[in-house]
């Protein structure tokens, strides 16, 4: 029982001497390639074997022919080992080299095409992952395309609204400037009129950039669908009248919502304007609401 113990102490020595120097590489190393990691990794499993049995042999526990016979042994095992490290160590390179060569056009804008073959746990974990992330970066980019191009839209619609107004007072200015306004008077309201339209653009459009923004904060209440119907109906009143525009509102449920009434009167008032804007002279402009499926549809 002795000898076992003193071999296995013996067979430990060599061993950790080999595993203490094979850590020491292994750290060298870190920033190489894997698969010399995995080469030295063979190479020391099979040098800690290879240092147990030549330390036992040095306590004279093994006779020279014992261990010519181990040596030959272990040789051969690192051999087998080496090479099979190698053969490893290639085919995972070979793996991370696609992979990077993927992630290297996905990050070039164009999408991530999965490497075709096997891999090991790790980089099938990569992959998916990779592929995750490029499916929503794809959605992000076609909702900022999708987002431009409503910015484009949207300054287009600006210019040709600001433009009329613009026009307008312009040439009630150089009438009222040259003496050729009949009723200055009149010229007065229509340039207040015109001026308040403005002024109602430039404030839909602040409020348009702090919706974008995040910084608009509502104060829900509970009210009635009749009751802000109503209101817009009243404030778009003058406008559909200017433009031979009939409104109804008779089809309107008294069913109470939890709404910003402020900003909630100023979306119906927008659709109303917009309404009555495309409706021919003579024409009607017809709101209604109903409760439908658990909600208010107006």
């Amino acid at each position: 029982m002795n000898d076992v113990l003193l071999i296995a102490v013996f067979a430990l020595v060599g061993a950790a001497g080999a595993g203490l120097a094979g850590a020491v590489v292994l750290r060298l190393v870190r920033h190489r390639s894997v698969a010399v990691s995995l080469a030295v990794v063979a190479a020391v499993t099979v040098t800690a074997m290879l240092a147990g049995t030549l330390a036992v042999a040095q306590a004279m526990f093994l006779s020279a022919h014992d261990l010519w016979v181990v040596t030959v042994v272990v040789a051969m095992a690192a051999l087998v080992s080496m090479a099979t490290a190698l053969v490893l160590g290639r085919w995972v390179v070979a793996r991370s080299r696609a992979l990077t060569r993927a992630a290297r056009d996905f990050g070039e804008g164009g999408g991530f095409c999965a490497p075709a073959g096997t891999a090991t746990a790790e980089l099938a974990a990569l992959t998916r992952e990779l592929a995750s992330t490029s499916a929503r970066l794809d959605a992000s980019r076609r909702r900022e395309r999708a987002l431009e191009a409503s910015r484009r839209e949207l300054v287009a619609w600006i210019s040709h609204d600001l433009r009329t107004p613009l026009a307008g007072l312009r040439a009630m200015a150089e009438a009222l400037e040259d003496g050729m306004a009949a009723d200055p008077g009149r010229y007065h309201r229509q340039i207040r009129t015109e001026v308040d339209r403005l002024t109602g653009m430039v404030t839909d459009l602040f409020e348009l950039s702090r919706i974008h923004a995040g910084a608009l904060t509502l104060s829900p209440s509970r009210m009635s669908v009749y009751d802000l119907v109503g209101d817009a109906l009243s404030g778009a009143d003058p406008l559909a009248r200017e433009h031979g525009v009939r409104l109804v509102g008779e089809d309107v449920a008294a069913v109470p919502v939890e709404v910003d009434g402020k900003e909630m009167t100023r979306v119906l008032a927008n659709l109303l304007v917009n309404a009555i804007r495309h409706t021919p002279a003579d024409g009607t402009v017809a709101v209604a609401a109903e409760r439908r499926e658990g909600a208010v549809v107006v």
